[in-house]
Parts: structure tokens; sequence; C-alpha cells
């Protein structure tokens, strides 16, 4: 599967939302992403380095910060969703400048690393202590970090969380969530090809089940948390557990549960991409990724470490959550297709 037709195979509006990132280049795209000068210049310099990062935006700039403040080279990044991230290198492909890219989506990397777009750095530091299921043996990519799907609900209006999937089909949940859109958020597209690679075609049932009973498709992640966090919806499915943790300590009423048939994960992949002129400070990026003091500033976002000899103190560790035993080599092979048919239902 080509490592950008998932993205292509969308709905009109992430179509419109991946041509408003070109066309802007550099410019704002909102809350959700950002963008600082790269890939505005033809050549850079030997002490810069362009990031392409599916966010989070405050974990991503404390990386930014304190990969430059240890080595001094200097990070042009740019931010967005993986969708985002993966239109943007398509429009560059005859002219690449990205060197480093992070997604929120391992089947999308997988993709990329079979099509030899990944330059192996299988001397890594620190790649010994990763996750192996969410890491390429070869040192293609490196997943220095994940966040779990579970059910964000509102505290103040849902006093009795649901706990399984299939629960949220039944009445009292009608017109009251949202799903993320599978087109724009890399993680419910592995939610989504994750619990189908278990369950298989019988699957579909779920999500049909959802389309039937009111389940919104509510743009990316963000987008689909905030009616909870105001109260215009109940409950986001498959909502990030990041993005919940930090809305809750932000003070805000929100909660989360892991349900407790399982669940997907979906590891944050970092690779350097073949093309780069700066392969040495690609390679320090990636060993920074996978340092002590970047795997803490990781644990403090509330994401789950991609090492397994670090722990995050403010959340469920990996440990505490139920799993699917997802097929990734079935996600990346299927997800164009599950993309398409997701979207289309839920028009």
């Amino acid at each position: 599967m080509n490592w950008n037709q998932m993205w292509k195979t969308t709905s009109l509006l992430a179509v419109t939302a991946m041509l408003g990132t070109t066309l802007a280049g550099c410019g704002n795209t909102g809350s959700n992403s950002t963008t600082s000068a790269a890939g505005s210049s033809a050549s850079k310099g030997d002490n810069t380095l362009v990031v392409y990062s599916a966010g989070p935006e405050g974990l991503a700039k404390k990386i930014e910060a304190g990969f430059e403040a240890k080595t001094g080279i200097q990070v042009e990044m740019f931010q967005g969703t993986t969708g985002k991230v993966l239109s943007r290198m398509e429009a560059e492909k005859s002219n690449p400048v990205v060197d480093v890219v992070v997604l929120a989506s391992l089947p999308s990397m997988q993709s990329m690393a079979k099509e030899g777009l990944t330059l192996p750095y299988p001397a890594a530091a620190n790649h010994d202590k990763l996750v192996k299921d969410w890491s390429d043996a070869n040192g293609n990519y490196f997943s220095y970090s994940a966040s779990a799907l579970g059910i964000v609900y509102n505290t103040k209006q849902v006093k009795t969380p649901p706990t399984s999937w299939e629960e949220l089909t039944k009445p009292q949940w009608k017109d009251k969530v949202n799903i993320p859109d599978p087109s724009l958020s890399g993680s419910a597209l592995d939610f989504i090809t994750g619990y189908l690679s278990v369950k298989g075609d019988s699957g579909w049932s779920l999500f049909q089940q959802y389309k039937q009973n009111g389940v919104a498709m509510a743009g990316a992640n963000q987008e689909a948390l905030d009616p909870v966090v105001t109260g215009a919806k109940d409950v986001v499915v498959a909502g990030v557990d990041y993005m919940a943790y930090k809305a809750k300590k932000d003070g805000e009423p929100v909660d989360i549960v892991y349900p407790s048939e399982g669940t997907v994960i979906s590891p944050r992949p970092a690779a350097i991409i073949k093309t780069t002129k700066h392969e040495e400070q690609a390679k320090q990026f990636i060993d920074y990724l996978l340092s002590d003091e970047a795997q803490q500033l990781v644990a403090k976002a509330s994401l789950l470490p991609g090492r397994t000899d670090i722990k995050a103190d403010n959340r469920a560790n990996l440990s505490d959550i139920k799993t699917y035993p997802v097929k990734w080599d079935w996600m990346d092979e299927h997800g164009a297709d599950v993309a398409a048919r997701f979207t289309e239902l839920y028009k």
C-alpha cells in the first residue's frame, strides 16, 4: 500500500484540510498544528534539522527546546496531524526537505519503511529498552511514546461511565457520542483497523450500530473531545488518553475508562527520512527522543513512554491497560480500504 494512500481516500473535509495545510505553507493552521520556517529554504545549514511531527504540541516544543539546548542544533518544526504531515511530505516529494518524521500511526510508518523511505539507524541509543512490538528491529523507526484509546466522558453528565465499546450502542447513549475522523486522526485509524484486525469483518457491526445510534464523526481528536468538555456531547469513543488526562489536570470535567474487553495502543514512531542531508544531526535527534531526559518529558505529558524501564506517575501505564492482540501488518495493508469504508458509512 502506498504510504499516503489512506490519507487520499478521505472525505471532502479531510482533503480540504490537507490542501489548506499545503497551500498555507508555513502559516498557522490552528490549535492542533504549529509551523516554523520548516521547508522554507532550498538548503539548510549543517546545524539545522527539519522535523515534521504529529504532536502533541506542548511535548513537541519541549523536546525541540531540550534537543537544541543539549546539542546546539537548531530545529525547524512543522506540526500537524498524521494526515497533514503525510500530505505535506507528498506535496514535497519532488524536493524533500524533511529530515525526521514523527507520526501518530504505526501502520503509516510501517508503510514508509516498506517502501524504503526511511534511513535505518540500528545503533540508536537505548533502542534495546523500547517496547519491541512498537519499533522496527532493523532500526527503520522507533516508537518513542504511545497513547491508548479509551472512552472519554464528561463527569458532570455521566455518573456511571460505560465500561465496554458495545455499551455505547444502547439507546441511553443515542446522539451523545463522538468518534474522531480516521482520515484526520492516525490514532483513530489505528483503533478502527486494530479492532477489525482482531474481530474480522464482523467487527464492522459495531461501527454500523454506532452510526445507527447517532455517533457523530467529529474531526480530529481535539475536535471530537471539545464538545465533551463543554457538555454538548457526553462521550468520545476511541478518545486519545493523554488528551483526556491533560484536560482533567487542567480542571475540565472529563475522565477516561479503558473498556474491560481491551483496547488499542497507538504508538508514535519517529524515523529518519532517507533523503536527509543531515544524517548525523538526525541520528542525534533520535538518540535524544530515546534518552532519559526526553522519556521523562513524555511521561510528564501523560503519554506512555516508549521505553519499558520508564513509567508515568500521572496516568495508567502499559501494564495497567488490557489491550487487543492487534495485527499491525493487517492494519497497514487494509488501512486505506478501512478509512474509505468508514468515512462512507459516516457521511
